[in-house]
């Protein structure tokens, strides 16, 4: 079949490799109908995270067809049309039982190798280097689906396949943030990001009642596309002094929650402090840029809430802790625990509360992948996200 590859640090390519197999009594192979971009798959393309090699078939939002499934699969059958979470869950392990699907115990098969790189093994992650796993990513006609009978969810009859794509990730991602982060009736949330992630995050902490929800970007196709679709307030940090305006806007305390959904190739204004945050980076003397997460720390009000959920892998340098701790901020991360969400967001997509269909600004096929990523990173053409059509 045919899949794209990662070939070296800035190196796709579209290769066959072999039909994914059933290899447990719980899998199930996927007809990979869409799948997209996301933003933490350009720090695989970039080289910052650790353990990918070549030819490893990277993505991992997805939805599309099941076509097979082992013996011991339940809840599931051929012909399900089935969305599903990028990360992977067993289901039965205290993490799961606890409804925090991405710290799975069972399902990272390289929990040694995890355990070197990080201090801890996560749960696995389709096409997310080997330190998650080694699994098989979605950029690619069929995909093995590890504990099928809890990491697919049945589309709704009326959803489109675009309506549930972001299902797999970026919703869920984003809702957790809002709902992890506190967000309650009344409050001002400022979101850092207003791509796929930034956006849901901002949709969601409006469904959870934000009284104001501001958005904090620099592109400004993705700030109108947050005024549209999502209705929020926008500040774009390359014209206006973040700190200052959000202050301004909050009567001089602060947003009550601040949501980072950037990571750690964040970007600013050119200035000594990103200048010096980029070359350590480069020279991997960090592996992050926390620019975004200190800008939370920094502006969010006294007795608030911090929530990254930008992807981190190691170190950070000049890390606030002296203001996150006298401000008496809660700060906390994690990956998605999108099993614990995903029926929720289909309904609500279902519903017409929710929707994430304008994120695909572009659409071609697998072949075009290589092409697909350099629009995607590059931000050329006002480019969200690239949806694949493995399929055609």
């Amino acid at each position: 079949m045919k899949a794209l590859c990662w070939e070296g640090v800035n190196k796709l390519a579209v290769e066959r490799v072999p039909d994914p197999q059933i290899l447990n009594d719980q899998d199930a192979i996927l007809k990979v109908t869409l799948t997209t971009t996301c933003g933490s798959d350009l720090h695989l393309i970039g080289g910052y995270i650790p353990t990918m090699k070549s030819g490893d078939v990277i993505g991992h939002e997805f939805m599309g067809e099941i076509v097979e499934v082992g013996s011991g699969v339940r809840r599931r059958k051929v012909g399900d049309r089935v969305v599903v979470c990028s990360f992977i869950g067993c289901g039965r392990c205290w993490y799961c039982t606890h409804d925090l699907w991405s710290l799975c115990d069972n399902t990272n098969t390289n929990w040694e190798l995890a355990q070197e790189i990080f201090g801890f093994e996560t749960g696995g992650v389709y096409g997310y280097s080997h330190a998650m796993g080694g699994f098989k990513g979605s950029h690619s006609e069929y995909i093995r689906i590890p504990f099928a009978d809890y990491g697919t969810f049945p589309i709704p009859d009326g959803v489109s396949d675009k309506d549930a794509l972001y299902a797999s990730d970026a919703a869920p991602t984003g809702w957790m943030g809002a709902h992890l982060g506190g967000v309650k009736s009344g409050d001002i949330v400022a979101v850092w990001g207003a791509g796929g992630v930034g956006q849901m995050a901002a949709r969601s902490a409006q469904i959870l009642g934000a009284e104001r929800v501001i958005v904090i970007d620099w592109l400004p196709e993705r700030l109108a596309m947050v005024e549209r679709y999502i209705d929020a307030e926008t500040i774009d940090f390359s014209k206006i002094d973040v700190d200052a305006e959000l202050r301004e806007r909050t009567g001089g305390r602060g947003p009550d929650v601040c949501i980072e959904a950037v990571g750690m190739e964040a970007v600013s204004v050119p200035d000594g402090q990103y200048a010096y945050d980029k070359v350590k980076q480069q020279l991997r003397l960090q592996q992050e840029r926390p620019i975004a997460v200190r800008e939370a720390i920094y502006s969010c009000r006294k007795g608030g809430s911090v929530f990254i959920l930008g992807v981190f892998g190691g170190l950070a340098d000049k890390f606030p802790l002296g203001p996150m701790m006298n401000k008496g901020l809660s700060v906390a991360g994690a990956q998605q625990h999108g099993h614990r969400y995903i029926p929720m967001l289909l309904k609500r997509i279902a519903n017409g509360e929710m929707s994430a269909r304008h994120l695909a600004t572009h659409e071609m096929s697998l072949d075009e992948g290589p092409k697909g990523y350099d629009i995607f990173k590059n931000k050329k053409d006002g480019c969200v996200r690239v949806v694949f059509r493995p399929h055609g």
